[in-house]
């Protein structure tokens, strides 16, 4: 008969799991702290291409808005705020898509970027969008009870852009 030898008491295997894991965190700080400087993109697209990923698909930033769906739009003669034309077709147009609970309205006012097209009163291109976006805003609030106010980053036309955007399922309460 052969005879084995009684085993000795081990560290536990989650011990070596545990050890494992703190290497690991060790090498991500490591690995951190010596890119801190350098350009994250390249870096990014460097360990994608390590892993055999796919190149990077771009992605909305946090600051725009949900996904449009509809538009209308409202024209401005230079410097001014009042709009050019009848507002009965976008109040309708505006009653109609607000009709939908999951639908909100954002109004984005602009400026051409000239000389002449600012704030008359302050000289303020960024003080002219927000008018244009609300005197239209103005128009429509009554049809539209979810409404946001927005002016546009880059000058564009002279104009306020209202957009129909799914904003969600209404909040139920109990």
């Amino acid at each position: 008969m052969i005879a084995f030898p009684e085993p000795r008491p081990n560290r536990p295997i989650w011990l070596v799991t545990l050890a494992d894991l703190a290497l690991l965190l060790v090498g991500c700080f490591a690995l951190i702290e010596a890119t801190r400087h350098q350009d994250r993109a390249a870096l990014v697209a460097g360990l994608r291409q390590g892993f055999g990923g796919a190149p990077e698909i771009p992605r909305a930033t946090p600051r725009e808005p949900p996904m449009p769906l509809a538009a209308a739009m409202v024209s401005f003669p230079t410097g001014s705020a009042r709009p050019d034309g009848a507002s009965g077709d976008l109040l309708a147009w505006a009653r109609s898509a607000a009709a939908d609970p999951r639908v909100m309205l954002t109004v984005t006012g602009s400026v051409d970027g000239s000389a002449a097209d600012v704030d008359p009163a302050t000289g303020s291109r960024a003080v002219l969008a927000a008018d244009r976006a609300r005197a239209v805003a103005a128009l429509i609030a009554p049809a539209a009870p979810r409404l946001s106010i927005a002016i546009a980053d880059a000058p564009g036309r002279r104009t306020a852009m209202v957009t129909l955007a799914f904003a969600g399922e209404p909040v139920r309460r109990p």
